[in-house]
């Protein structure tokens, strides 16, 4: 299937899951609105709130501000997660002492962590970058170390029969193996560092898409915590499109699914 397609269907779903939505809302059927404004809004209320923020530019500032928390959380986490995922993958004796405490921390509710980084960094940026960090942190990790480990025996042991050395081994080898483990946990690390963020910003803050939702939700503007999720799911796309072209850079030499490279 080709890109435009591809693109086509997906526009499809969208405005599909809108118009019945704001048919839903709006239109009765059998006598009743099958989703009440009051606890749904409309899409078109939804969209006239986004347009009102950016015309004004209020959101601007908490843009900013919610982009600056999740790109950290995301650069942090993500290069802790590669180079301790790499550490523990070609150390086992270390990955062995430390795996049961791994465990321990991967375990620990995040929501619990938010007051607890608050009180520790303050009600700055900080607690907002560190909460995103331990959510981003052990996806990439778990899945670097995954990806390490899968390495083929066989190619190793041609690659030392060939005289490769082990920083040889690293560069040509070990790296490209963990690669697309890597990028399938970006991927899905992007989502998780604005949670981290906007989580925060939820729980404490007086700026952010965080803070802005949740003065939305205390006087019940459904539309404003909608208008919130929708800039918080552009934002999301936007950031994994510029994943997705780094991998691109990357990964040139790995095929695409119909065969072709």
């Amino acid at each position: 299937m080709s890109r435009p397609t591809l693109f086509a269907l997906q526009v499809l779903v969208a405005v599909v899951c809108i118009v019945l939505w704001q048919v839903l809302s709006t239109v009765p059927v059998f006598g009743k609105i099958l989703l009440p404004p009051f606890f749904f809004s409309n899409p078109l209320d939804v969209f006239s709130q986004i347009v009102k923020w950016f015309s004004s530019g209020v959101i601007w500032k908490h843009l900013g501000i919610t982009l600056t928390e999740s790109l950290l959380a995301f650069v942090i986490g993500s290069a802790g997660g590669v180079l301790v995922g790499f550490w523990f993958a070609r150390q086992p004796l270390v990955a062995a002492v430390f795996d049961p405490y791994v465990k321990m921390v991967n375990a620990l509710p995040r929501v619990v962590l938010a007051p607890i980084f608050a009180l520790w960094l303050g009600l700055g940026i900080w607690s907002k970058v560190a909460l995103g960090v331990t959510l981003v942190f052990f996806i990439v990790f778990f899945n670097v170390y995954q990806g390490v480990k899968e390495v083929s025996r066989t190619v190793l042991d041609n690659g030392r029969m060939l005289g490769m050395s082990e920083r040889q081994l690293m560069r040509h080898v070990y790296w490209p193996s963990a690669l697309s483990w890597m990028f399938s946990s970006l991927h899905t690390s992007v989502g998780f560092a604005v949670v981290g963020a906007v989580v925060g910003e939820y729980l404490g803050s007086a700026a952010g898409l965080g803070y802005l939702i949740q003065q939305a939700e205390g006087v019940f503007d459904v539309a404003g915590v909608f208008a919130g999720m929708f800039v918080l799911s552009a934002f999301v796309i936007l950031i994994d499109y510029g994943v997705t072209l780094v991998e691109r850079r990357l990964l040139v030499w790995r095929p695409t699914v119909d065969g072709r490279g």
